[in-house]
């Protein structure tokens, strides 16, 4: 049995700004009767309870309750189920006259005989909550499936990403798990994962692709390797060929004289010298014949044709050296090992050309000093690559066409890398998705399971539960409540809808929506759904705005509907309410036991006191004139007489309440001493025989400082503090100037009540 043991703190709500139980306050009972004017914070209190029942967390204060003796933080309430019902104006503006319009909540009862099906009901709850289990396993199941693979298409792209981003604008930079898991579902409705995938070679190659940026274009190689076979052979012939000639045998065994010899018959020749231009001897005929029968002109053209071949071939050892190769550093990175085995091949042919031509132009240049000998070519003709060329051609024309399509070739190159990279792992993915696939089929199974089985209790509970009843009921009770049949709850299917002479209910006085509020809430306490015998209820001014035929229905209503509760509160400031709930708390068994622990029911009070300047909340026992006496009255004249009886000093903020008190005890008095007259409580005072002087000042305290309805916060005035204790002696003076008999009996009680209390 649950049951609410006390409020332990409230510190920041509302005019609760500091309050803490005090240590000799009696814990609530089973009963508990608090009183308190407007203002002093019972909306407040029955707030706190409103939020413990729907699970509300106060999160902004500090608010504690002991409930079941273990301490419950206002934070703490949606984690605690407790049966708790508060009436209060939230619980009216949410269920019966909610803002935004709408049907009253239903009242479930059950039929007296649809119990054994109730008990099939709860049997098929029970199973029902088994297989609810399984299914929050199995969306467990299939969430976990879900977040492997969403973690291992994340991880992918991830890797993707890292792999093929790049400065400037390209797709792979905001890859993610979505772009992952579309290319592998793609890859796997296709089935064509091993097409996908890369040697390490051609990884590399389009990782380069990848990487690269633009270069421009390279000129193709014009020049061609010569021709060593047709050389060799014209080098042979001129080897094998001699001169036939009258030849001086000594020119012909000494080349360099021959050459010496040969110089100068050419410059005797040109000069027409008819002297030896080195002796100045006269040169004899038969000598310079002899000389030019030697060097005939065959002689002379056979030396031309030596020096125009060692031209030639000098000329061609030339290009080959001169050739000029493009930088390794020119071509795109995937193409660099193409071009160096070409460029490798072509420096290999090169040095072979010009080491061949060099040896051809050594024999010739041999030659010409035996022009009269014959001999062969007895160099090996080398082995050169004459394809080398074209080849470079080629990897050069790749460079260019990869300079026209470079955008093209980069993005044909990520796709094959994101290909690559997704094949490797798609069998993972295709598992992970499977294992989703088979969560998913079991989850579906179980869904359908936990369906049939609501759907089967549903039908069962229409059954079984009914509001059309309790319908009926709160009609009644609205009957006597009002007198009338004008106003009614409706049936509808989602609950109940207030009509007045079968239409909707339109302007519906204060009086009524209390009383249907009311009578609402107490029906309510029926509901199946709510154990009374173990709930807690709490009832914030149950009776405002209610006339006084009403009000005692609705007494009458709250007694019978309430008294079977684990633990009832009720707050209310009206007198003549606090006063009927007081007798009957007063009457309970073990009411009158000696121990205030041991008896049922326990009564409270709500008061206000001033701490630097603000009204400040707390709760107390309830004081004695207001728990023993039939009148607000009598409590009254006892806070007003001991005010001016008193000699201790006060301070400004204990005077604020005190008006508001003093024109409430004069209005009460005059209304018995003067039945005749109506109007404003001037009009009274005036017909009283005393003095004017205190008559006015009186008045003029009243008018000033009380708000009459309530006790207010009244603007400080200084002024108060000096001659309040002085005019609420002049307010007892005329009470007991005009009953004498009448003040002497108050006084009697006040001073009776003061010594029972001190007896205590």
């Amino acid at each position: 049995m649950t049951r609410i043991n006390k409020i332990s703190n409230i510190r920041g709500l509302g005019v609760f700004r500091n309050f803490d139980w005090p240590d000799d306050l009696p814990t609530f009972g089973r009963f508990n009767l608090i009183y308190g004017w407007n203002g002093t914070g019972k909306t407040i209190i029955s707030r706190i309870f409103r939020a413990l029942e729907v699970r509300k967390a106060l999160i902004e204060v500090d608010v504690t309750l002991l409930v079941d003796g273990r301490h419950l933080r206002a934070d703490e309430f949606p984690q605690r189920s407790l049966p708790i019902k508060v009436f209060n104006r939230d619980f009216v503006m949410e269920n019966v006259f909610p803002y935004s319009g709408g049907d009253v909540p239903p009242i479930f009862v059950l039929g007296k005989e649809e119990v054994d099906k109730q008990k099939e009901v709860e049997k098929l709850k029970s199973d029902f909550t088994k297989a609810h289990g399984k299914l929050e396993a199995a969306q467990s199941d299939k969430q976990a499936a879900e977040k492997a693979l969403d973690k291992f298409c994340i991880d992918l792209a991830r890797v993707i990403k890292e792999t093929l981003r790049s400065s400037g604008e390209n797709p792979y930079n905001n890859y993610d798990k979505s772009n992952y898991r579309q290319r592998a579902e793609l890859m796997i409705d296709k089935g064509d994962r091993d097409g996908y995938q890369l040697s390490d070679s051609d990884r590399d190659k389009l990782i380069a692709q990848h990487r690269a940026t633009p270069k421009p274009k390279l000129r193709t190689i014009t020049y061609q390797l010569p021709e060593l076979m047709p050389l060799a052979d014209s080098v042979s012939h001129l080897l094998a060929d001699t001169v036939l000639s009258a030849a001086i045998q000594s020119l012909k065994e000494d080349f360099v004289l021959a050459q010496w010899v040969h110089q100068g018959l050419g410059l005797h020749r040109d000069r027409a010298a008819e002297k030896c231009l080195f002796c100045e001897q006269a040169l004899p005929k038969e000598r310079l014949d002899a000389l030019q029968a030697h060097f005939s002109t065959e002689y002379e053209e056979f030396l031309k044709r030596l020096d125009g071949k060692i031209r030639q071939l000098r000329e061609l050892s030339e290009a080959a050296g001169s050739l000029m190769l493009p930088n390794r550093a020119e071509f795109y990175e995937d193409l660099t090992a193409e071009y160096e085995e070409a460029e490798r091949t072509i420096r290999e042919a090169v040095n072979s050309a010009r080491t061949f031509l060099a040896s051809l132009i050594k024999r010739l240049e041999a030659k010409r000093s035996l022009t009269f000998e014959s001999f062969g070519l007895d160099i090996a003709m080398p082995k050169v690559d004459a394809g080398s060329i074209d080849r470079l051609n080629e990897i050069i024309r790749k460079h260019n066409q990869a300079c026209d399509d470079y955008d093209g070739r980069t993005r044909e190159a990520r796709l094959r890398l994101e290909a690559d990279i997704i094949s490797k792992h798609l069998n993972d993915f295709f598992e992970l998705r499977q294992a989703i696939e088979a969560s998913a089929d079991s989850l579906k199974r179980v869904e359908t399971e936990v369906s049939r089985m609501k759907a089967k209790i549903n039908d069962m509970e229409r059954e079984i539960v009914e509001h059309r009843r309790p319908a009926e009921e709160l009609n009644e009770d609205l009957m006597k409540y009002l007198g009338h049949r004008e106003l009614c709850l409706e049936i509808k299917q989602t609950g109940y809808s207030i009509a007045r002479n079968g239409a909707p209910a339109e302007a519906l006085s204060e009086g009524e929506m209390t009383a249907i509020a009311l009578l609402y809430f107490l029906k309510a306490l029926q509901d199946r759904r709510f154990d009374l015998r173990n709930g807690v209820i709490v009832l914030d001014d149950p009776v405002s705005s209610l006339d006084a035929n009403a009000f005692y229905l609705a007494f009458g209503f709250i007694r019978e509907r309430t008294e079977n509760a684990a633990q009832l509160f009720v707050f209310t400031h009206n007198f003549a309410f606090f006063r009927q709930v007081r007798n009957w708390f007063h009457n309970l068994p073990g009411q009158r036991k000696r121990d205030v622990n041991r008896r049922p029911a326990r009564f409270y009070m709500l008061d206000c006191a001033y701490n630097e300047g603000q009204r400040c909340a707390s709760i107390k026992p309830l004081d004695p004139l207001l728990e023993q006496y039939e009148s607000e009255y009598h409590y009254l004249f006892a806070r007003i007489y001991n005010e001016v009886k008193t000699s201790a000093p006060v301070t400004l903020e204990h005077n604020l309440v005190l008006p508001n008190m003093a024109r409430r005890l004069l209005e009460t008095f005059l209304a018995f001493r003067q039945p005749h007259l109506a109007g404003e409580l001037w009009q009274k005072v005036k017909e009283i025989k005393f003095d004017e002087a205190k008559k006015l000042r009186i008045i003029r305290f009243l008018h000033t400082y009380s708000h009459s309805g309530a006790i207010g916060e009244p603007e400080y005035d200084p002024s108060l503090l000096g001659e309040s204790r002085s005019v609420l002696t002049n307010l007892i003076e005329l009470i007991k100037d005009q009953d004498p008999e009448h003040y002497s009996a108050m006084e009697k009680l006040v001073h009776q009540s003061i010594d029972e209390s001190v007896d205590e």
